[in-house]
């Protein structure tokens, strides 16, 4: 078989028969029936979760890694998880959950509250 053969054969198909048990085949474009379809699914796309790298998370959440690792230890903020032994993820709907409600309790918070601790119950060199 010389090489003219070899790209003969190779480029050579055969168009491949739906299946009838498969699901129905979808119009073409300017078919009957394609004005009907909808424009968007019904349902999601794509069958899992978006997960979000470290760099990301710190785009989003703009703490320390050290502060973000005692408020998961703590159990303050979602948890990562391993995907391999060198990469920790976290599942972005936590995450965007956790700060809707982290601005929920901001916001429903009383307006009289200190914010930091009270400086004059200090024992070393007190406020007068």
């Amino acid at each position: 078989m010389n090489g003219n053969e070899f790209i003969r054969v190779a480029t050579m198909h055969t168009p491949i028969q739906p299946s009838s048990e498969s699901s129905p085949a979808l119009p073409y474009p300017g078919a009957a029936g394609y004005d009907d379809l909808p424009q968007f699914p019904s349902r999601a796309p794509l069958p899992f979760r978006r997960t979000i790298r470290r760099h990301e998370l710190h785009q989003i959440v703009p703490l320390a890694e050290t502060t973000i690792y005692e408020m998961e230890q703590r159990g303050e903020f979602p948890r990562r998880f391993r995907l391999t032994a060198r990469c920790v993820v976290w599942d972005l709907e936590e995450v965007e959950a956790w700060i809707e409600a982290r601005k929920q309790a901001s916001r429903t918070a009383t307006a009289g509250r200190p914010i930091g601790p009270d400086v004059k119950l200090r024992q070393y060199r007190p406020v007068r």
